[in-house]
């Protein structure tokens, strides 16, 4: 799946942190397209500073679902990259299998850093159903943001 923020040279700076206002459209598109498709999720939208500041689980979520997507918007902040790129490495095996040993990475995909104008201000996670449904569920969160 592509993501909405591509591959540099060197990490985008961290902007302000997003306001609740922000966080609430952004969750609401995302559970629009949960709902949309009868997906159980939980829905983590974190600040620039890697604090939480909106989460919450539809019905018959599972139960680890909340912890994985807050663990996938925290690693998408902190490492202002996609957690697509995680797994991506540990997949390919090799030198990839380092990202298992990093602190505080959750290696799934389905977290994305939040970006406006050039700048991280947030991360996103979804965690429920497949990997490429919870991307599509945090990509619909995320053009809430633009």
């Amino acid at each position: 799946m592509s993501s909405p923020t591509p591959a540099l040279d060197r990490p985008l700076p961290y902007g302000a942190p997003l306001t609740l206002q922000q966080a609430k459209a952004i969750v609401q598109a995302a559970v629009a397209e949960a709902l949309r498709h009868g997906w159980p999720v939980a829905i983590v939208v974190a600040d620039a500073a890697a604090d939480i500041v909106l989460a919450l689980k539809l019905d018959n979520t599972q139960h680890s679902s909340m912890a994985i997507a807050t663990g996938k918007a925290l690693t998408a902040v902190n490492f202002r990259r996609p957690t697509q790129m995680f797994q991506d490495g540990i997949a390919a095996g090799g030198e990839g299998l380092r990202f298992l040993a990093v602190p505080g990475v959750t290696p799934l995909a389905g977290g994305f850093p939040l970006v406006l104008s050039g700048a991280v201000v947030g991360g996103i996670g979804v965690s429920g159903v497949l990997s490429t449904q919870d991307c599509q569920i945090a990509l619909a969160g995320i053009a809430a943001l633009a």
